[in-house]
């Protein structure tokens, strides 16, 4: 009944809006390259090896793709797999170690929040990770409990390590950081030291080795340099470096919390008033787990300068079973608040519809309308460019199959030094390996003969583009889109002898 409950509720509205960009462009666009090429262990952005992530959620997608073919809702596999792995985590710690009333207080909670619901329908890591991130808690969190108890706990500490290796193929080190960090930390501050030694299982460390070491030894050992970058260019430097965009204030994840949960937010402190640090016995006794999953992972993301809303998503599921907490304490010493916790939980499920609702109907950036005329239009011999632009959706959308031409001043050092679309073309330069080459990368001057070797070529790009480059006059504009143009350029309009 949950599960059910938790799969309609979080699939629902996946099929309502179409890709955002950049992120679900960026990350679905590198699984669509994936599924054309057939090579599932490199990914690949317009052509080339893209590694700021693992692969995880391109063997997701991949796959979703290939059974249901390239729709949104298949290309939102992965998210929709980490909000459910992450509900039904939740939902099965806390009815066996609380309670069934906790428990679906919680879940429904969490599925009502509009943050977890909009991520869970959202296209790139975030969800995916969070998931993992929940699960690999909350099953090392029942192993310790059994393992207190005196009943079998090795399975589950096996499935622990087993889910923080996929949370490592997911995004990187913080599918082990995080939960051992969260585990540790509760362990330690409960006094339970044997049971932090039970939990340090070198078998399980293995596991969690088989399950995410061969994919970097394989990327390694193909591309020398690759784990240099991947571990201390893309989490080293991320986290503690400057130069990143979305740069945003420690302050920023509470405020965003408060919003994220504030249908719910009453309940937290009304329940948790006089109380928070009271002992808790009987069911409530797991609370100082929540307490220091929650602040552990907000701690966390709160130290890097860059910040998105999505990298907060792991504290939702603690912060969910707190409001559960509270919400039971407050309805068992007067019963009537019952029908202002369900209103308050509605209220979130309905904010969550119309955000996706909003967005649908034109509220976000989509190329969605272009590439699709532009799939139309097209013949397999003809060649696509971006001009000063690439457009993650385009490829997707439009069901191209080879990496398209980007023209932009690829000589200016300062403008690639940027954290932008085109540091992160530039930087799949530094692993071409051989069958691969960098013809994807043209300046202004590469066009006629780009366009006289095709015959046709297509461009998409800025409609302003046309008044500082005239020679676009002598191209087809075929289409527009809000500020951007789409034109079929053809060998015969331009004299290809000179």
């Amino acid at each position: 009944m949950a599960f059910a409950l938790s799969f309609v509720w979080l699939w629902i509205t996946a099929w309502a809006r179409p890709l955002s960009l950049p992120d679900e462009g960026r990350y679905v666009g590198v699984a669509w390259e994936g599924l054309q090429h057939g090579d599932w262990l490199v990914p690949t952005l317009n052509g080339l090896p893209f590694f700021h992530k693992p692969p995880l959620f391109y063997w997701i997608t991949e796959a979703s793709m290939a059974v249901f073919g390239p729709g949104v809702w298949a290309a939102r596999a992965a998210p929709l797999i980490g909000g459910l792995v992450g509900a039904m985590s939740l939902f099965m710690l806390l009815r066996r170690w609380m309670s069934p009333a906790h428990a679906w207080g919680a879940l429904l909670t969490l599925l009502a929040m509009p943050l977890y619901f909009v991520g869970s329908q959202f296209a790139n890591l975030d969800m995916l990770v969070a998931g993992m991130i929940t699960a690999t808690i909350a099953a090392g969190a029942d192993a310790a409990l059994r393992a207190n108890a005196g009943l079998p706990h090795r399975r589950m500490l096996a499935a622990a390590y087993a889910l923080a290796g996929l949370g490592i193929l997911a995004k990187g080190l913080i599918g082990i950081v995080l939960p051992g960090a969260v585990l540790l930390l509760w362990l330690g501050l409960s006094g339970q030291w044997r049971t932090i030694r039970t939990l340090l299982w070198i078998p399980g460390i293995a596991l969690m080795l088989l399950v995410c070491a061969p994919w970097f030894i394989a990327m390694q050992l193909r591309f020398p340099g690759f784990l240099h970058y991947f571990f201390v260019v893309q989490h080293v430097q991320r986290f503690a470096g400057g130069g990143f965009n979305n740069v945003q204030p420690m302050w920023f994840y509470p405020v965003v919390l408060m919003v994220a949960t504030l249908p719910a937010l009453p309940w937290l402190f009304k329940g948790w008033k006089g109380a928070l640090w009271r002992p808790a016995p009987g069911p409530q006794g797991l609370h100082w787990l929540l307490l220091v999953w929650f602040a552990v992972i907000l701690l966390f993301f709160s130290i890097p300068q860059s910040k998105l809303v999505g990298y907060i998503l792991p504290t939702l599921p603690p912060l969910a079973g707190l409001i559960a907490v509270a919400w039971q304490r407050v309805v068992t010493l007067a019963p009537r608040w019952q029908r202002w916790g369900y209103a308050s939980i509605a209220v979130g499920a309905v904010i969550g519809i119309a955000a996706v609702a909003a967005y649908g109907l034109g509220a976000g950036k989509s190329n969605r309308h272009l590439a699709r005329e532009l799939a139309a239009l097209r013949q397999p011999q003809d060649g696509v460019v971006m001009l000063e632009r690439f457009e993650y959706d385009v490829p997707f959308y439009a069901r191209l199959r080879a990496p398209m031409v980007v023209v932009e001043d690829w000589n200016d050092t300062e403008l690639m030094a940027r954290d932008s679309w085109r540091k992160e073309l530039w930087d799949t330069r530094d692993f071409v390996d051989a069958g691969r080459d960098l013809s994807a990368f043209q300046t202004w001057s590469s066009i006629k003969p780009i366009a006289c070797s095709r015959q046709v070529v297509w461009a998409i790009g800025d409609i302003e583009l046309a008044k500082a480059h005239p020679w676009l006059d002598k191209a087809e504009l075929v289409g527009t889109d809000k500020h951007m143009a789409l034109w079929r350029l053809r060998a015969s309009a331009l004299d290809c002898s000179s």
